[in-house]
Parts: C-alpha cells; structure tokens; sequence
C-alpha cells in the first residue's frame, strides 16, 4: 500500500463539470490549498459532463416547459423558471470571471449563441404556452421572449418545423435569442486545466474504493489505478463526490449518516443526430416539445443545435431506456449493490407512487424504430431515417428520498447531501445538472466552509457580483450583470 504523508487540503472525486467548478472556486478563494482530483477513467468528462451524453443546453427555463406547470385552476406557475433562470445566471456570471481573468480561454471553446424555442401543436397545448408566454414576457430575467401562431413566423425561426404540416393543426412557439449551447466537456477540461495550471494535482485511472473518517477528523481516501494491484491511500481535510451516479455509493461507504434513507433510480437515454450539413445550416436553435405522460423532466422531447468543438450537428431525443447501471462505463450491479436495509423501503416506495414513469420507460424499451422516428417527425415532419444516426446518452440517477407520508418518494432534481461538520458532501440527482454547477457549489461552500465565508465574500462577490441577492428583486442590476454577461461571453443579452 502506497500512502502520503501530508494530506491535501480538497479531494475531488469524479472528473466532471461539478468537481471542476469547485476546485475552481476553491482555489479562486485560497490559492495556497492543496486539490487533488480522482477520476476512475482515463480522461475526465466522459460520463455526464462529456458533450454528447447532454443536450449543451444552457437551461434558463426559456423554453424547458416542465419548470412551468399548470396549476388546478388553470394558472401558469413560474417559480420554478425563475428559480432555474437565476441559477443560470450565477454559472454566466461565474464564468463571465474567469474569461475576464484569463483562468477560462475564448468563451466560444465553450459556449456559443443558440436561439431557445418553445414548440407545441393541439389546441389545448396551444392554450398552455400562450398562458406561459404571458406570465413570463414582463419578467426581467426572460427580457426578448417572442410568441407566434402564425405558420410563416415560426418557419422564420425554425425553417425544419413547418413543411409538411398540416395547415389546420393549430401551432405555437416561443423564442428567445439569449439561448446558448453549452460544450460541458470543454468547459470542464479547461476548468481542470486551469486546475493544474495552479498547482492541483490531477489523478486519471483512479477508482476510489474506500472513504473512512480517522479519529484525528481526517478522511482517509483509499483508491487502485487501472494497472497494478497496490491500493494507493491519501488523507484529506474536506471531501467532494461528485462523482454522478457514483456519488451515492461511495457516500454510502463514508459512512455519514445523512445519507441513510437515500437511494438512487437509473434512467438511461438515447438520440438521434444528424451530420447532414444541409439540415444543419436549416435549423440554428434548440427546440423543446411537451413531455409525454409520465415522463420524468429529462424526457422532454427537443430537437437541438449543437455545437462541439466547432463542428455543428443536430440531435433529438431524448429516447428514454433502463440500465441498472448508476454510470454509463459503471457495472451492471449498481443498483442492487446500493440496496440498503436504510433504504429499501422508500425505494419500493418510491417504486409504487410512480407507475406511470415505469409504464413509461417500458413502451419506450419495447417502442419500434420506426415509432421512434415518429417521435422526430412530429418537430421535423420531413425527416428521413437516412439522415441520423442513434447515439447512446449519459446514464442519469435520479434520487430516491424518505418521506413521512408517502415512506419515500423519487426526486427529480439534484442534492448536496453534506456530514454535519462539513468535512464532506456529495451531490445526487440529475437535472438541470451542469447548468446550474456554479450556483449549487457556492451554496455547497457556504454549507461546508462556513467559517470563511466573513473573509471570502469579497472574492465571492467578484466571481458572482449576483451573490447573496435575487436578480428577479433588482430589474436594472439584472439588465447590468446580464448585458455585462453577454458582451464578455459574445452572447445576445
């Protein structure tokens, strides 16, 4: 066994966009800490945060219907947008910093302009987004939202979604140019490069197998390379898992009794895309539908832009499955080896109050291709099997939680679930997931470090000039940090 004697201030474990905005923060905030990140793969950001197992979207709630539900009586809530857009713009502002800084390279290594849409058919779906447009134009944060019925307007902003429909169907779309695509994968790879650039240590090829707390307050992180036997074992101050659908079994080894009653729910997807560079220079936004009945929020149906490394494509889905694997390069066994007596009851639960998403998943699981493409051409009436192609998407988790009432219930969103000194925290769940990275770890540091909080707030406040306030709260200091924003990240206000 191969150990070091010092320990590290910060372990990082998972090479994904969520471990690299940490220790980006951290080591903003104290340049002197010691960071090491521990990656089980070769490279990091090739399980959620890699560019074509997410849909890039910058998600602002400009066109994600689900953050908008109807209410009883018939009203549009939009709290939850709000809550979405505000989060995002604390990312924007986060990153807005370090291109401003030089810590981030050219914004368009990462982020680029993409026309957000809103898109549905059938009267009474017609009715919803009419009531959503209304209840969100004058808001502050969704400044520029455009509502159409008309055929020739909506062609105008997305050129594939017209022909071929019939003309008596009734139709409506939002859009907004302040939408972006967000490259994860690159903007993750350049946070770790940052990383390294300042002294952190970045560690490939490392599966973390053990996580224990030592009598002096220290944790003692025990992990294997990918060649060789030797267990390799270091010793940290604070521990971060952010490891996706990894995170709940090794915070089930670290033995911190918040994560008693927790369990996890894996849902796997697919899309389809298109190389073809005649659709592609057709179609420049991202276009999001209605979910389908049961569908959890991740199954939102939307045809894309996407843009990787300078090469643009499209993709639609995303076609839901079932993989008992909590990763996609993860082992079929995951969801069994994190069965605990502690949860086990809210996952049967869990299981019961959510029959419809099971009917769900399993039409999608026995759906034909040809149904599938269906799917695709209710957005794209035109489009021909020839033209895509099926691309396996990131596994997903979603988290399963105690509930007084129901024993347990399945949560779709994400969780810092924190010891109660601190000392270690790890995050579940899934979406809006990377979008909201920035605003989710500075509340992660005010949950864990809060001792330094006093000293750090300048520093703080310069990454995010946001920080401690609501932009909804302030119209003309939202339209000052969102237009500054912008014009740094080359982005339409």
């Amino acid at each position: 066994m191969s150990s070091s004697d010092a320990p590290i201030d910060v372990a990082l474990i998972g090479g994904g966009i969520m471990s690299a905005t940490l220790g980006t923060m951290l080591k903003q905030l104290e340049p002197d800490w010691t960071i090491q990140v521990f990656e089980k793969l070769g490279s990091a950001a090739e399980e959620s945060s890699n560019p074509w197992n997410n849909a890039g979207t910058g998600h602002a709630a400009l066109c994600e219907l689900n953050y908008t539900p109807q209410l009883p009586d018939g009203s549009i809530s939009i709290a939850g947008a709000v809550k979405v857009n505000e989060q995002f713009q604390v990312s924007r502002q986060f990153w807005s910093h370090l291109v401003e800084n030089g810590s981030l390279p050219e914004p368009a290594s990462f982020i680029n302009p993409t026309p957000h849409m809103s898109f549905v058919w059938g009267e009474s779906n017609v009715e919803f987004l009419r009531k959503r447009y209304a209840a969100l134009k004058d808001h502050p944060l969704f400044q520029g939202l455009e509502y159409s019925e008309d055929a020739s307007v909506i062609r105008g902003w997305a050129p594939l979604l017209i022909p071929g429909r019939a003309k008596s169907q009734p139709i409506a779309a939002t859009h907004i140019k302040a939408g972006t695509d967000v490259n994860f994968g690159s903007l993750t790879q350049s946070l770790l490069t940052y990383l390294e650039d300042n002294g952190a240590e970045i560690t490939n090829n490392a599966k973390v197998t053990g996580l224990k707390r030592q009598k002096d307050g220290l944790w003692r992180i025990t992990y294997r390379r990918e060649v060789g036997f030797t267990p390799f074992v270091v010793r940290a101050r604070f521990v971060f898992v952010g490891a996706g659908g990894g995170a709940l079994s090794l915070l089930q080894k670290s033995g911190i009794p918040e994560i008693r009653g927790y369990g996890g729910f894996p849902v796997s997807g697919e899309f389809l895309r298109s190389d073809n560079q005649e659709l592609v220079a057709r179609h420049q936004a991202k276009v999001y539908g209605m979910a389908a009945v049961g569908a959890p929020p991740m199954s939102v149906p939307h045809l894309d832009t996407r843009v990787i490394d300078g090469n643009t494509s499209l993709m639609f889905g995303p076609y839901a499955g079932f993989s008992p694997k909590f990763l996609k390069n993860g082992s079929l066994f995951d969801l069994f080896a994190s069965i605990r007596p502690h949860n086990l009851v809210p996952m049967i639960a869990a299981g019961g109050s959510n029959l419809s998403l099971v009917r769900y998943l399993l039409g999608q699981l026995l759906a034909k291709k040809s149904t599938k493409f269906a799917e695709l051409q209710q957005f794209f009436p035109h489009g021909e099997q020839k033209d895509w192609y099926r691309i396996t998407a990131g596994q997903r988790v979603q988290i399963i939680k105690k509930d007084p009432k129901k024993g347990g219930v399945l949560q779709f969103g994400t969780e810092v679930v924190a010891a109660e000194d601190g000392s270690i925290a790890g995050l579940l769940g899934a979406s809006p997931g990377a979008s909201t990275a920035a605003p989710i770890m500075l509340g992660l540091i005010e949950k864990c470090f809060p001792e330094h909080i006093g000293n750090w707030r300048p520093r703080l406040e310069a990454m995010v000039p946001s920080f401690g306030t609501q932009l909804s709260d302030d119209p003309k200091l939202a339209d000052e940090i969102m237009t500054a924003t912008a014009a740094t990240l080359r982005i339409p206000r």
